[in-house]
């Protein structure tokens, strides 16, 4: 039934706050009509009680052998007669009818009645708690009936009692029917004024979808929802959402950001390429050296700007959830013994070692995983100066693989470190010394071996040296995958 009125309201176009209102009303109306089906049951069972008592009480008295009637003389024998006529005229009165009560006292033995004041048994509705109603003279009676048998003299009688609870069953419905309007002008003023004060409650959650309506990107960084007034979950929620916006900001202006430094960086090559080929349109095309000086200047600024354009595209994939990994089992040491002769091979001024080479399986992706010690190790490269040392190493750690690139270069500041994982970062002495780079190849490094759930620890000095250290995690013995071995 709930559910069926829950849809049919769906169907209509109705305010939070009528929705709540109504909710509550429903509520209330609810919890009044248990309320009164209580309240009626408790009085009905109190004064049943009473009567329950009342006929126990009776009961103890005729087994004790006392009379429960009350004894009258005629009023109808003239003064001279009675003490002559007292005995034989005197009658057994029933001393509660006057409180309702009417009695009739059998004698089971002998099958007839010693007392009986009990009205004709008439046609009856019967109701809850074993009452019954019925009509005597024109007027709705309403009558409360029990019994008892009880043993006297060796002999077995039963007493049957009516109780006439008409007056008070009659107050306690004037009662709460009385109740019952108050109520009900109750739950009208609840539906009426609560639906104000429900939206006086849902004001903030107005304000915020006002100020939600204003958000722009002109305005982002100014316009915040407001908690004052708030309390509780309505402050909660609102600063949950600045929190969002936050974050939303900071995405917007690292967009932004890197949308910059990319121009910048492309400004460049281009605006070499394009000097170059002026100068081969007015007056290189003749002169071999120059002609020649250009053709180089412009590959090597064409093979830059595709670095940069493919480690572009690689973060793009990355922030767009379309980077696919080709993950499978190999051999960490055959890599980094790979790459330290490449480097001995190409770098010739640096002084190249592997001091610590030791067997440990990796499930990964091997070219990925090779792309970013490429970054650590051409970094060591360039922050360092001929005759410097570079220490490369693959260490097992129960399971763990552990490939540590070290160097003994000019190092970094504590400034620096904090940033070198910022995409288009380079830090003052890159920039001044003249060292080639867009600034993206840590960041890369950095994606590629948290996308492994890998981790990476940064150690520098500055002039002393800096000390780059992949950490992989042993995915048999953390349940990252299951393959038989």
């Amino acid at each position: 039934m709930r559910k069926k009125a829950d849809e049919l309201l769906r169907k209509f176009y109705l305010s939070i706050a009528f929705r709540i209102a109504f909710y509550y009303v429903r509520l209330f109306i609810l919890y009044g009509v248990l309320f009164f089906i209580i309240i009626y049951g408790l009085y009905v069972g109190l004064f049943m009680s009473k009567y329950n008592n009342f006929a126990d009480s009776l009961v103890d008295r005729l087994q004790s052998g006392q009379t429960i009637l009350a004894y009258e003389e005629p009023t109808d024998i003239d003064e001279q007669y009675k003490p002559y006529v007292r005995e034989a005229y005197e009658e057994a009165v029933n001393p509660y009818q006057k409180q309702g009560v009417t009695i009739r006292i059998e004698n089971i033995s002998e099958g007839k009645d010693i007392y009986k004041d009990i009205h004709e048994d008439v046609e009856a509705d019967k109701n809850i708690f074993n009452m019954l109603s019925y009509n005597y003279k024109d007027n709705e009676k309403i009558i409360f009936k029990k019994y008892r048998t009880y043993s006297y003299d060796q002999e077995n009688y039963r007493i049957y009692l009516q109780f006439d609870i008409t007056e008070p069953i009659n107050t306690l419905h004037r009662f709460i029917l009385l109740l019952i309007l108050i109520y009900l002008v109750f739950i009208c003023f609840v539906g009426r004024f609560g639906e104000r004060g429900i939206s006086r409650l849902l004001q903030p959650i107005k304000n915020m979808s006002a100020t939600a309506n204003r958000l722009t990107v002109n305005n982002l960084n100014s316009e915040r929802l407001s908690v004052s007034g708030t309390k509780n979950e309505l402050k909660e929620l609102a600063g949950t959402i600045n929190s969002m916006l936050d974050r939303i900001e900071l995405s917007y202006e690292s967009q932004k950001q890197f949308v910059s430094d990319a121009s910048h960086e492309l400004r460049t090559p281009i605006a070499v390429i394009q000097g170059y080929a002026n100068m081969l349109e007015r007056w290189g095309m003749e002169d071999k050296e120059v002609l020649q000086e250009s053709v180089d200047a412009i590959a090597n600024e064409a093979k830059s700007m595709k670095e940069l354009v493919e480690k572009l595209l690689f973060l793009s994939r990355h922030d767009k959830k379309t980077l696919r990994l080709s993950r499978k089992e190999f051999n960490m040491k055959n890599l980094v013994e790979e790459m330290v002769r490449e480097t001995q091979m190409v770098e010739k001024d640096r002084v190249v070692s592997a001091p610590i080479l030791e067997d440990v399986s990796v499930y990964g992706d091997q070219q990925s995983l090779k792309q970013a010690l490429r970054v650590f190790i051409d970094n060591a490269i360039k922050y360092s100066k001929p005759g410097d040392s570079i220490y490369i190493s693959c260490r097992n750690r129960k399971g763990t693989c552990i490939v540590t690139v070290k160097d003994t270069g000019i190092g970094m500041k504590k400034e620096d470190m904090d940033r070198i994982f910022e995409r288009f970062y380079r830090a003052d002495a890159a920039r001044n010394g003249g060292v080639d780079g867009h600034g993206l190849g840590l960041s890369i490094a950095k994606l590629i071996v948290l996308n492994h759930t890998g981790t990476i620890k940064v150690k520098s000095q500055y002039t002393k040296g800096s000390s780059f250290t992949i950490i992989l995690p042993d995915y048999y013995k953390k349940g990252l995958i299951k393959i038989d071995r």
